[in-house]
């Protein structure tokens, strides 16, 4: 009987193990449901040759638990694979990041580094002696070290951002007070009728904030203003930064958040960051339980960045 019964049901499992091979590099949804019921269909292979290939009580039997079996394994095996292909994909998708953040990074930290070089073999070969020109070339390293320094603390916060370490304090924040911090351009306009007051940390939030100023006003042209603006709607305070920079182009609305994405433009060496403010500000925001929005706006974009609002009500 042993040997009937393995003769039959290891030509299903052969098919089985073929079809498998061959669905490999398909989904693995489906790979996961053939997975389950190969030994299903092998084992009832098995217990039919040994009775003979006749519909017998047992064979009645074994069709009735085989059937129970697959109506519990399948959707389990089904919910599996799409668990395991999603997180297959996000990896995929990380990895992805991944590499182009070090790709950016790299070459944004190559322009610093050559320039720090460069100044400092010149000050070194005595190539500049003159006091004046040694005092311009020390703040020239500082600045460049500055820039270097910043791109250090952007990755720190992005890692933090990533790991879920970000876990700001639930305290009443004046908004005016995070606005009036952080604006300190003559190029930036406030608009505000009414001052809330939010419920989050403020570090992050001004933060945030610095970091859609920057982005703004690096992108506005000289003779240009970026206006922000603050109230309240359906329970949550709002803040928007509108700036001059054209507008951005519908493609590349649903990218301008994604790690090291600056858009078609040419990166320049005088541009500083590595495309990490955006993403961190959007970071910081969704840690703070609000949402950080862009759309095309009159002649350039706004960015509307959204939070809860404090229960205690102030109106400065």
């Amino acid at each position: 009987m042993a040997l009937i019964g393995l003769a039959c049901a290891v030509p299903v499992a052969a098919i089985g193990t073929v079809l498998l091979h061959r669905l490999r590099r398909g989904s693995l949804t489906v790979s996961m449901a053939v997975l389950v019921l190969v030994p299903l269909a092998a084992t009832l292979a098995g217990i039919i040759g040994i009775c003979g290939f006749m519909y017998t009580q047992q064979t009645q039997a074994a069709l009735v638990v085989c059937g129970l079996v697959t109506l519990i394994t399948v959707p389990v095996a089904l919910l599996l694979g799409r668990s395991m292909s999603r997180r297959s994909v996000w990896e995929r998708e990380a990895a992805s990041v991944r590499r182009e953040l070090v790709s950016w990074i790299s070459h944004d930290l190559r322009t610093p580094l050559a320039g720090i070089r460069a100044m400092t073999e010149a000050l070194a070969d005595g190539v500049v002696s003159d006091p004046a020109e040694v005092r311009e070339y020390v703040v020239r390293v500082r600045g460049e070290a500055d820039r270097l320094s910043g791109m250090v603390d952007d990755l720190f916060e992005l890692s933090r951002i990533n790991a879920g370490e970000v876990r700001p304090r639930r305290d009443p924040v004046p908004l005016r007070d995070v606005v009036e911090d952080v604006v300190g351009s003559s190029s930036v306009r406030v608009e505000v009728e009414e001052w809330p007051v939010v419920l989050g940390g403020q570090r992050e939030l001004s933060r945030a904030l610095r970091n859609l100023l920057d982005n703004a006003l690096r992108h506005t042209p000289e003779d240009g203003v970026v206006t922000v603006r603050a109230g309240v709607a359906d329970g949550s305070a709002w803040v928007t930064v509108d700036d001059e920079c054209g507008g951005i182009p519908p493609g590349d609305l649903d990218r301008v958040f994604d790690v090291a994405f600056r858009g078609g433009q040419a990166r320049t060496p005088g541009e500083s960051g590595a495309g990490l403010g955006l993403p961190i500000a959007q970071g910081l925001v969704r840690a703070l339980g609000g949402s950080l929005g862009v759309s095309n706006h009159g002649t350039g974009c706004r960015f509307r960045l959204t939070v809860p609002r404090s229960p205690q009500v102030e109106r400065v």
